[in-house]
């Protein structure tokens, strides 16, 4: 399955400046597998040591959660938007 991954700002060092990138895989876990392939370094930025979504990051499928779906194991079906967005904290 063929998907369109959108990249924060961020983490454009690792796609040569790209906002959007494609990457294969059934599940995100296969996407970020993917990522990682084409784009090196970009993983170790999603995921932690134990290999999981770090918490202050959020990815969505189309318009869904992650979080609240299957994770890592979430379907990404052909040509869905994947959406990886880092958490913004601040504040006086």
């Amino acid at each position: 399955m063929s998907v369109n991954v959108r990249i924060p700002t961020i983490l454009r060092t690792y796609t040569g400046g790209q906002a959007e990138v494609s990457a294969e895989g059934a599940t995100l876990s296969e996407v970020i597998a993917s990522l990682e392939k084409n784009h090196p370094g970009i993983a170790a930025r999603v995921l932690d040591d134990q290999g999981k979504l770090r918490r202050f990051v959020n990815v969505y499928v189309n318009d869904d959660d992650v979080r609240f779906e299957q994770g890592l194991e979430t379907a990404t079906p052909n040509g869905a938007g994947v959406s990886i967005i880092p958490a913004v904290a601040g504040g006086c």
